[in-house]
């Protein structure tokens, strides 16, 4: 407990013992001839002052309608008309649900600040051949840092010097370590663990990953869905009908019957059963327990629509390559035209040299030796083609099928599965070859698991060849699959998928984060994956990552379907048992103390199911 809540605990102790003591002397008041009404005035006050000020100091702000004012309204008038322990009773009683609604959201909250926990608190930086710890805003781009065992990674970086396990649990939400070494890069939030290591800055601390995880998480909160929507305007709308009608209760049976003091006590006790606290306290709180849980597993969600959007998503699009395919190619077969299997290989190495794409890196990787860039002249890219270059000075065109078509070469179709690299020149078809990009391991289980999840359709989007693209659908198991796609034909096919899709049903597309912005940005949900580290992922999509396992999207759908289910059983059980208490009030079969159990019992059985949100299973 914060010292605030020791002393509202100290408060309701008192006042707790002060009605109990008058209660007892007021059973003997009048053997004793004495006046104990009064004396109910004290654990009254040592309970209710601050509620009192707060109605008073919201009125002259013209914030007139909110709980204070139910509850301040409610207790002086049952004071007014003798229900003294009932009015000491009902206050008391609401400050044991506060104080246990602000020790469940501190609980949410340091759970959540705990979980991450992630910003260095320092960094060590090298300065004039000394090391000094600094703060991480403090180091620019391009210094040296060093990063003991045990510390945190302050800033992201590549490691100059030594090798370590970086423990990214707070990140990825996996207690599997991740080895680095020179040359390797590592993000800020890791702690290392075992070697020490000399990074060198390549972001400033508010550019790097920490800073902008903690932006998102912080910032969550401020995109609410619809059901907190609703709670708001619920809120504005629900407390003047409330005072109205208790107003209506207390005047115009009175008019009819002329038992005011009936009549006013239970529009007294109509304004205790109605006060919305359960619901404007509890609903925000499961949301935000469900994205603290998704954090947990690491999953970062943008806010409680996305959530929303997550829990009612029947169509989940992916991206082939980095998301269902390791996005790790390697040259599985060579098949030269009338040369020989080095020279073609060197060929698309040397055309390839400049080129940073995963195919790219693999052609030299499959060539074994040292590049001499020098024999390459002027590159050019052609979009969703391939590459021109110049080599050894005679031009060379390195690509796909629709690159040879454009040319006008003589190609030879190529029957292996995979992704076929073409080489040819102007005058002659050179050869092929086929480069394969592996299955994840847990990619099949993931799509089965959506599909328990009552997920309706599972589509793959790839620019590679058709008979690739089907190979690894058939493989997994996807519903459909479309092939041969550049950028703008993937936000293309989402549009038709996004007009398939029932009223109330919603689209996520998974993609890299780095080359499927526009598609992230136009389906419902966009999911980043393998974001570890990409500025672009955290950028464009509503959903993040941390990892690169297609498993955690079954399971931001498992938990923000459990958020939602646990926010329509609280406003449910709100609105159901104050009705029914409501009804018997005006019947007059409910008295002040059920009024206050259907006000702050409601909230705190509300609330402790809202905490149950922020369990990630």
């Amino acid at each position: 407990m914060t010292k605030k809540q020791k002393k509202m605990l100290y408060r309701i102790v008192a006042a707790a013992v002060g009605l109990i003591a008058v209660v007892l002397l007021d059973h003997f008041g009048p053997a004793l001839l004495l006046p104990v009404w009064p004396l109910y005035l004290i654990p009254y006050f040592i309970i209710g002052w601050d509620i009192l000020w707060k109605a008073i100091r919201n009125i002259s702000h013209g914030q007139i309608f909110d709980e204070n004012f139910l509850m301040a309204i409610a207790t002086v008038g049952a004071l007014a008309i003798g229900e003294y322990p009932e009015a000491v009773f009902v206050m008391l009683f609401y400050q044991v649900g506060e104080l246990f609604q602000a020790v469940a959201v501190g609980k949410s909250r340091r759970s959540i600040a705990a979980l991450m926990d992630i910003r260095p608190d320092s960094a060590n930086v090298e300065r004039d051949g000394e090391i000094a710890e600094v703060d991480p805003d403090e180091v620019q781009i391009g210094e040296t840092i060093v990063i003991r065992p045990g510390e945190r990674v302050p800033i992201d970086g590549v490691v100059l010097e030594g090798a370590s396990a970086l423990n990214t649990a707070a990140l990825t939400g996996e207690s599997l370590p991740r080895d680095v070494a020179s040359g390797d890069e590592v993000i800020s939030g890791c702690i290392n663990l075992t070697g020490l290591l000399r990074v060198r800055t390549t972001k400033e601390f508010g550019e790097s990953t920490v800073a902008k995880i903690l932006d998102l998480v912080e910032n969550s909160s401020a995109k609410k869905g619809r059901k907190e929507q609703f709670i708001t305007r619920f809120a504005r709308w629900y407390t003047p009908a409330v005072v109205i009608g208790a107003v209506a209760l207390a005047i115009i049976p009175s008019l009819a019957t002329g038992e005011w003091t009936k009549w006013v006590e239970q529009a007294l006790i109509f304004l205790v059963i109605s006060c919305p606290c359960a619901l404007v306290i509890s609903v925000p709180l499961t949301f935000f327990g469900g994205i603290g849980g998704a954090s947990k597993a690491g999953v970062l969600v943008k806010g409680s629509n996305y959530l929303e959007a997550l829990a009612r998503t029947e169509t989940v699009v992916f991206d082939k390559t980095g998301t269902l395919t390791q996005g790790v190619f390697t040259v599985t077969a060579v098949h030269p035209g009338d040369g020989e299997e080095t020279a073609l290989l060197e060929t698309a190495a040397l055309a390839e040299s400049y080129s940073s794409h995963p195919i790219a890196r693999s052609l030299r990787e499959a060539c074994g030796r040292d590049l001499d860039e020098s024999r390459v002249g002027e590159v050019k890219e052609i979009a969703g083609r391939g590459v021109q270059a110049v080599v050894d000075g005679v031009t060379v065109y390195v690509g796909n099928d629709k690159l040879m078509e454009d040319m006008g070469a003589r190609w030879r179709p190529c029957h292996n599965i995979g992704t076929t690299v073409h080489v040819a020149t102007a005058d002659a078809y050179l050869g092929h070859i086929v480069i394969s990009d592996r299955v994840k391991p847990d990619a099949k289980e993931a799509l089965a698991a959506l599909k328990r999840a009552g997920v309706k359709k599972t589509v793959m989007l790839t620019g590679d060849a058709k008979e690739v693209g089907e190979a690894v659908g058939a493989e997994l198991g996807l519903d459909e699959v479309h092939a041969g796609l550049l950028p703008a034909d993937k936000v293309a096919e989402v549009e038709k998928l996004l007009e398939e899709k029932s009223p109330k049903g919603m689209l996520a597309f998974v993609g890299d984060g780095i080359n499927d912005a526009p598609v992230l940005s136009r389906a419902d949900v966009g999911i980043a994956m393998g974001a570890l580290g990409s500025d672009a992922a955290i950028e464009a999509a509503d959903v993040v990552l941390m990892d690169d396992k297609p498993s955690k999207i079954a399971a931001a759908i498992s938990i923000a379907r459990k958020t939602i289910r646990i926010a329509n059983q609280n406003i449910a059980f709100a609105l159901g048992v104050k009705a029914v208490i409501l009804v018997l009030g005006i019947l007059g079969k409910a008295n002040m103390w059920a009024g206050a159990f259907a006000d702050v019992g409601v909230m705190v059985v509300a609330v402790a199911n809202a905490t149950r949100a922020l369990k990630a299973d």
